[in-house]
Formats: C-alpha cells, sequence, structure tokens
C-alpha cells in the first residue's frame, strides 16, 4: 500500500492477473461482476431465462380456455374446469422440484432436466393443435399429455430458479440481493406482458390450415422455452452451485410424524408438555422443533388464503369468457382478448412502490383480499349488465318504414317483408336479425330499387323515412332506441382491483413468509405458500363446477366469500407476533457457549418462548 500510495500509480488488472492465477477457474468465475456492481454476471442469464420461460407459460395459457372451447368443441364448464384443474398441478408440482432439488440433484440440474421436460410438453401440446395430425381424440391425447408435462416443468423449476438466482450474491451482499429479486419479478411481469400480446394475435391474426392458427400460438411459446433452456446452461460456468444437502421438508415431516407417534404412546404414562411438537425431543434437536413451531404460526396463517386464489385465477374464465360472448359477432373479437394481456400486469408494475410503504405486512394482505372482492363486484355488475343486453337482443330489435312516395312499396330485408302504403304509409314493426343490409330490395307498381341500410345493430330500433328523388328512391335512417352494446372498457375497474389486490397479496405475503421463516425453514414456508395457490384452484373446481349457477351469482358468491374469509384473516392477524428468526441463532449460541465453560445456566435458554420476541419483522 505505501508503494502505491508513492507511485501514485497501480495496475488493476496485472494485480488480479498475478492474485488469482493460482485459483481454480471456478472460484475466479464467481468473482466476476457485472460493471464495477457486486451482481455476479451470472444473474444475467437467471433473468433472461425467467423472462423467456414466463414468457412461454403465460403466453400458452393466453389462449388455452379458446383452444379449449373452439378447438377441442368442449363447453365452458369443461373448459373451465380442465383450466383450472391444470393451473392447480403447477402448484402442487413444486414440492416435488424442492425435494428432487434438495434430496437428490441440486438447483441447476433439477432446473435443466425439468426444463427438458418442460419443452417436450410444448411441442407435444403444439402437435395436438395441427389439425392434420389425426382425429379429435388424438388431438385431446396430445393436448392432455402436454399439459401434464408442462404443469410437471414449470412446477418443478418453480422453486429452484429464484433460489439459485440469490445463491449466486455473497452474504455481504444483502441489498443488492434484495434488488435482485426486484429485477426478477419484473422480467416475469415482462414476459407476460409480451407473451399476452403475441399469441392472441397470432392465433387469430394468422391463419393456418384453414383456421385460428392455434399451433403457431403454442409454439411460439415452445421456441421461447428452448431459448430459456440454451440461456440457462449458457452460464453454467458461471454459477455458484451448492450441492444437495438433504431436504429439510422431508425432515420437518419426519419429525412431525416421531411427535404425534410417540405422544400417542406415552400420552397417558408421562407428564404433559407445553407443545405437542415436544413430544419429538427424545430423537430430534430442540432447535429444530423451535423452528418448525415457528413455521407452524405461519402455515395457520395461510388456511384462509387460498381464497384470495379462488378469485383472481377466474380472471381467464369469467373475463375471457365474458368478452367472447359480448364481441363475438364483431370482426375484431382476436384482437379485443388480447387487450386484457398488457392491461394487467402494466398496472402490476405501477402500482409495486405504492403498496411498500403502507400498512403492516398482514394488514396489505387483508386489504388485498378486500380489492379483490371489489374487483369480482364489479365483474358481478358487468354481467347483469350483459344480461340485460341478453334481454333486449330477445325482445327489441325492430325496424320499420315510412313511405312518402305516392307509390305502395314492398320491402323485403333479408328474410322479412315490410309494406309501406303510399302518401306517409307506416308499415309493420318487424324485428329482424342484426347484420349488415346492402342492396335491399324495394318493388313498387312501376319500378324496383335497391337501398342500402347498413348495420341494423343489436336492441336499437330503426325508423327508416323512404322518399321519391330524380335520381331514385333515397332514404333517410333515424335510430329511435339506441342499439345496446358493453364497451370493453368495463374490465377496467376489475383489473384495477384486483391488480392492486394481487401486488398487495402476492408480493407482501412472499415478504411475510421470508421474514417470518428460519433459515433452514424458508423453503418449506414457500412450498407452504404455493400450495395456496393450488387449493384456491381446487376451490373453484369444487364450487363454482359443481353449483350450476348463473355466472353473476357465481361471482358474487366469491366475492361475499372472500369478504367473510378476510375478516377471519384479520382477526387472526391481530393475535399472530412478528418474530426475528435471527434471534434463534443468539439464543442457541448462548446455549453452546454455556455448555463449553460448564455454566450451571446452561439450561436456561434450552426452550424459545415466542411471545417474547419482539413484535417488528426484520424485511
Amino acid at each position: 500500500v505505501d508503494d502505491i500510495n508513492k507511485t501514485k500509480e497501480f495496475n488493476m488488472g496485472a494485480f488480479l492477473s498475478r492474485s488469482v492465477s493460482f485459483l481454480p477457474l471456478s472460484l475466479v468465475n464467481f468473482s466476476l461482476k457485472l460493471c464495477g456492481t457486486n451482481y455476479p454476471v451470472s444473474i444475467a442469464f437467471i433473468v433472461v431465462n425467467e423472462f423467456c420461460e414466463r414468457f412461454s407459460y403465460y403466453g400458452m395459457k393466453a389462449v388455452l380456455t379458446l383452444y379449449f372451447i373452439h378447438y377441442l368443441h368442449w363447453d365452458k364448464n369443461l373448459s373451465t374446469a380442465v383450466y383450472h384443474a391444470f393451473s392447480s398441478l403447477c402448484y402442487f408440482t413444486p414440492v416435488l422440484g424442492a425435494l428432487i432439488a434438495d434430496s437428490w440433484l441440486g438447483k441447476f440440474k433439477t432446473v435443466i432436466y425439468l426444463s427438458i421436460v418442460y419443452v417436450i410438453g410444448h411441442v407435444v401440446k403444439s402437435v395436438g393443435a395441427i389439425p392434420d395430425v389425426g382425429d379429435s381424440t388424438v388431438h385431446v391425447v396430445l393436448s392432455m399429455l402436454g399439459l401434464v408435462l408442462i404443469a410437471f416443468g414449470t412446477g418443478g423449476i418453480k422453486p429452484c430458479v429464484a433460489a439459485f438466482g440469490g445463491d449466486q450474491f455473497d452474504e455481504e451482499h444483502t441489498e443488492e440481493r434484495r434488488k435482485f429479486f426486484s429485477i426478477f419479478y419484473m422480467s416475469i411481469n415482462a414476459g407476460s406482458v409480451l407473451s399476452t400480446i403475441v399469441t392472441p394475435i397470432l392465433r387469430g391474426d394468422v391463419k393456418c390450415f384453414g383456421g385460428d392458427c392455434y399451433a403457431l400460438a403454442f409454439g411460439v411459446p415452445a421456441a421461447l422455452m428452448v431459448i430459456a433452456l440454451v440461456v440457462f446452461i449458457a452460464g453454467s460456468g458461471l454459477y455458484k452451485k451448492s450441492p444437495p444437502e438433504g431436504n429439510v421438508l422431508v425432515c420437518v415431516c419426519k419429525c412431525i410424524g416421531f411427535a404425534i407417534r410417540n405422544r400417542w404412546k406415552n400420552s397417558k404414562k408421562s407428564p404433559k408438555r407445553s407443545h405437542w411438537l415436544e413430544w419429538a425431543e427424545e430423537k430430534y434437536p430442540k432447535r429444530l422443533i423451535q423452528e418448525i413451531q415457528m413455521v407452524f404460526r405461519v402455515l395457520v396463517l395461510y388456511i384462509p388464503l387460498p381464497m384470495f386464489w379462488a378469485l383472481f385465477d377466474q380472471q381467464v374464465k369469467g373475463y375471457i369468457q365474458l368478452i367472447s360472448f359480448v364481441f363475438s359477432n364483431h370482426s375484431n373479437y382476436g384482437r379485443s382478448i388480447s387487450l386484457k394481456g398488457p392491461v394487467h400486469p402494466q398496472m402490476k408494475i405501477l402500482s409495486i412502490q405504492f403498496s411498500l410503504f403502507i400498512f403492516s405486512p398482514l394488514r396489505k394482505m387483508a386489504a388485498g383480499m378486500i380489492l379483490a372482492a371489489l374487483a369480482f363486484c364489479a365483474a358481478t355488475v358487468v354481467e347483469i349488465n350483459v344480461i340485460v343486453l341478453l334481454f333486449c337482443l330477445r325482445i327489441f330489435n325492430f325496424c320499420r318504414f315510412i313511405n312518402t312516395h305516392t307509390e305502395n312499396i314492398n320491402i323485403t330485408v333479408g328474410t322479412d317483408e315490410f309494406y309501406a302504403a303510399a302518401n306517409y304509409g307506416i308499415s309493420q314493426n318487424i324485428s329482424v336479425p342484426r347484420g349488415e343490409y346492402n342492396g335491399v330490395v324495394c318493388e313498387t307498381n312501376s319500378d324496383q330499387y335497391h337501398i342500402d341500410l347498413g348495420l341494423l345493430d343489436f336492441g336499437a330500433f330503426y325508423t327508416v323515412i323512404l322518399s321519391k328523388e330524380s335520381n331514385g328512391l333515397t332514404l333517410k335512417k333515424m335510430e329511435d332506441i339506441q342499439a345496446n352494446d358493453v364497451h370493453i372498457a368495463w374490465q377496467v375497474p376489475q383489473y384495477v382491483f384486483i391488480t392492486a389486490g394481487e401486488v398487495m397479496f402476492s408480493i407482501t405475503g412472499l415478504e411475510f413468509s421470508y421474514s417470518q421463516a428460519p433459515a433452514s425453514m424458508k423453503s418449506v414456508l414457500q412450498a407452504g405458500w404455493l400450495m395456496t395457490v393450488a387449493f384456491g384452484n381446487v376451490i373453484v373446481l369444487i364450487v363454482a363446477e359443481g353449483a350450476g349457477m348463473e355466472q353473476w351469482t357465481e361471482f358474487l358468491l366469491f366475492a361475499g366469500l372472500l369478504v367473510a374469509v378476510s375478516i377471519i384473516f384479520s382477526i387472526m392477524a391481530y393475535f399472530y407476533t412478528y418474530v426475528d428468526p435471527d434471534q434463534l441463532d443468539k439464543i442457541f449460541r448462548e446455549d453452546t457457549d454455556d455448555e463449553k465453560v460448564g455454566s450451571s445456566d446452561s439450561k436456561k435458554n434450552e426452550a424459545v418462548s415466542l411471545n417474547d420476541m419482539p413484535k417488528q419483522t426484520k424485511m
């Protein structure tokens, strides 16, 4: 250092080349940073991989319900049931992925192998969407096989990729690690935004095999998943790869099982213990038992949470079917479906920062549940308007003619015949189907004319005044009752509420789970959090598909259930005491020190009283 200060010159490149020349190449790679920051180069590969994978997943799901209805010709109930069963499977399989990663392959190999399964599922799904490949039975079999493989692929890598990215940072770079997870979450939404714009356009605007090109709409996500796999493998030499150290989830289950068995055997002979998990003390360390108790307190709070996901995951079912019904007679229907894609993720990105600075974590989650209930109340209002529209379509779509000509006129509109007497005679009011009416034939005793009525729209009442001019028969069309229509902008309030609700509920829930879990139990709580999503889809299958209710009553039912659940959750949250998991390290470290010096107080801190921990969350 003195030499450097004297010369005021220092060749950093030469210094590094001499300093690390004796290190293994893998350790040198670990030190590579992005542009002089503390961010490892390896996270760039992980973020790109996540962007492509999310594009693949959400792009495929964006047209999945329409594929079931219009290509496989399933009814809406079956299509919705299969959609939610697939979504549920995608969130049950992360437990399997965590078991494989922690007990057998490690995170890196698990991501690679299950990504290959993921790609195969996409390919099979795309082949099943080609009309020339077999009959309808073959299409159904290939589609279901592809969805199962996709569910195992996406679910299996879900608990591994984010954790693997966090592993790339040194322990002292906690701030950089926190920002990485924000970037990681943004890449998820960026992939979702782009995919839900692109794939509906590919389905509706590109024609192949004589119809909508579902094969291309599924093939592009398959290509993106191949890119995701290639990018992830390309960064192999830069990753920190931790070997599997045994699955803590298995250890937790064994400890719980042993405690139950031991209590059952000795419940009458032995004195009572303060907590039923303490019956495992004969075999398992006290720290593990204390950590499981902390996890159980959080898992109890998870019990009401599936109801939120039951509402949230009905967006595709309720909203896409609403659009497809109301706008099915418009030529730009395919585009209207794609409008929902960018709205939700972009509003999510804009509202993230707002949610970070209000309320405590559990209060934010309760507020998110209320906002989701409001979204379904808004959906109920739209659905009722659609029902009114349907009523109008059946009764009030009329047209009549007023004849100012000196001759009687017979008018043929489609298959309907009108007669208007001369000199301001008025025809009968007759209902005609919605459509464009050009070249309508008008016959008099002496001549025949053709007029263009244009669009006769839903629910309108038209009066057409016919007049004789020198150049033929002219008309003036008046719309006495305006046409019925439900504008797509009515969806905006629903997405405002559901987006704000998701940001406050989902991101806060992940943050809360991480902050309240001991270091060795974070994967257990993450698995529990993902399971709430799976059970939410199961609730939809049981309630919505089994009840057979009207759509608006179903929306209102779910909104009411979520309000009730949010009240229960708020009461549970009121009695919850925030803990600092790091306090366990301090307590058990003190116990270890006391044992080493033979202190007489060595047992005073053997049990941790969670109620004595400070009421604050270490974020």
